[in-house]
């Protein structure tokens, strides 16, 4: 018997919990599907558990630029990962649960179990059968294994949040934000790590200001950087892991081999052919401006859409949609142009709008750029000098702003003000015109000449 809903939402994650929560608050029957723990990828093997490292890590650095402050601290260097890891843990369950009880009190109706379409609209689901008049697909995505000899010995950034102790050395191979937060983070709290990069950058997708500062961070960090480094196979030595490289050269050993070469979307066992949608390529459900498949009525949201694989954008895009289907907000939908995100290097890179090789292309001959490069007054009196950098980019005669990109300390909070600035189509002018606040990073971005 099957059982009828105004909308089924397919997949607990951060896009599917929004959109299901804003359509309820609406008013409309709701059902959602989730296999797994509750928060997606992002609560539990993503952006959550993430951030809590990297405040570990950051306090890793600031033991070390303590005693420059004058802090006489008696530190021996080893840093009780199984302590982290369990306070860490518990938090993300307190996580989960709160979701759970979100949802009951919204009186959305929670289905455990894999979900697959048997018609456009129809969905099957923990022994159950799902009619609705609205489904979205918000399923994410699962880290990618490259398909080659041996790569079952490695593990992914999900098996990142496993590990019961800090590997003593490890190889992190991709060259994306995932790799590269991973290895600075494993570098502070201890691990020998080598990083192993197919082409001769990293964050090849952002400006080449942040390419520059992510490369000199890891370097910093004493991570070993290997440029042009293709994995061929990878084998189980005595001493440990050995990768062997596409030009013969065996690396290693290694403890734990770390894959972050990109990210799958999880389409495979949806049985889409029954819904009447062809994924692309790719395995990612294409959709309109409006989050609408090629099936009336039935959506894709976040990262299984393979368009921005953010969390804060797959919950506005929900949200969105659940204003416009439920709200009544005709035309409401998420406008995916100038999106601020933040690698979590150390320190962190924040970006907006275009890079500089974007800007050009689109614009040419009327970009405008101002850059800035120093040492932060946090640096002053320590031994470390790391160098912050930023750089606006405008177009036009009236010098719009089109991107805004920031290496140092507090990026990652600074940026998000900017960023509501950018859409609203600030100016150059504009910029000069706000007073600035001193001394910090961000006066910098109003005070460029």
């Amino acid at each position: 018997m099957s059982e009828a809903f105004d909308l089924v939402v397919i997949g607990g994650g951060s896009g599917g919990l929004a959109a299901a929560q804003r359509a309820a608050g609406y008013g409309a029957r709701v059902a959602l599907v989730e296999q797994a723990r509750l928060g997606g990828t992002c609560v539990n093997v993503g952006c959550v558990p993430k951030k809590v490292m990297w405040n570990a890590a950051s306090l890793a650095h600031a033991v070390e630029d303590a005693r420059d402050y004058g802090f006489r601290i008696a530190v021996d260097g080893s840093h009780d990962w199984a302590t982290l890891k369990a306070r860490r843990d518990a938090y993300l369950q307190r996580l989960n649960d709160i979701y759970a009880r979100n949802l009951e009190a919204k009186r959305i109706h929670l289905v455990r179990g894999p979900a697959r379409f048997l018609g456009p609209r129809t969905v099957a689901a923990g022994g159950e059968v799902l009619e609705a008049r609205h489904v979205v697909i918000a399923t994410g995505g699962y880290p990618a294994v490259p398909r080659l000899p041996g790569a079952e010995l490695g593990i992914t950034s999900d098996g990142f949040f496993e590990l019961a102790q800090c590997p003593a050395r490890t190889a992190i191979v991709g060259s994306g934000y995932i790799a590269v937060e991973l290895a600075g983070m494993l570098a502070a709290l201890g691990s020998q790590v080598t990083f192993f990069a197919r082409h001769d950058s990293v964050l090849r997708r952002f400006d080449e200001m942040l390419q520059q500062a992510a490369v000199e961070s890891l370097a910093q960090a004493g991570v070993t950087l290997r440029w042009r480094s293709v994995v061929a196979a990878v084998e189980r030595g005595a001493g440990g892991l050995q990768l062997r490289l596409r030009d013969g050269v065996v690396q290693g050993p290694f403890d734990t081999l770390i894959w972050a070469v990109g990210r799958e979307p999880a389409t495979a066992t949806l049985g889409l052919e029954a819904a009447g949608i062809e994924p692309d390529a790719g395995g990612f459900v294409p959709t309109d401006r409006f989050q609408e498949t090629r099936v009336q009525q039935v959506y894709a949201i976040g990262d299984v859409t393979g368009r921005e694989p953010l969390t804060p954008v797959a919950i506005a895009a929900g949200r969105r949609l659940a204003d416009r289907v439920f709200g009544h907000m005709a035309g409401r939908h998420l406008d995916y142009a100038n999106i601020a995100t933040v690698v979590f290097t150390h320190p962190p890179l924040g970006t907006c709008g275009l890079a500089e090789s974007q800007a050009r292309q689109v614009h040419g001959e009327a970009v405008r750029v101002y850059r800035s490069e120093f040492v932060p007054l946090y640096h002053a009196v320590t031994t470390a000098k790391p160098k912050a950098r930023i750089k606006l980019i405008t177009a036009g005669a009236e010098e719009r702003v089109v991107g805004c990109h920031v290496a140092g300390p507090g990026a990652d909070e600074l940026l998000q003000g900017f960023a509501v600035a950018i859409r609203m189509g600030a100016t150059k002018r504009d910029f000069d015109d706000t007073v600035a606040i001193h001394p910090t990073l961000a006066e910098e971005l109003v005070t460029l000449r």
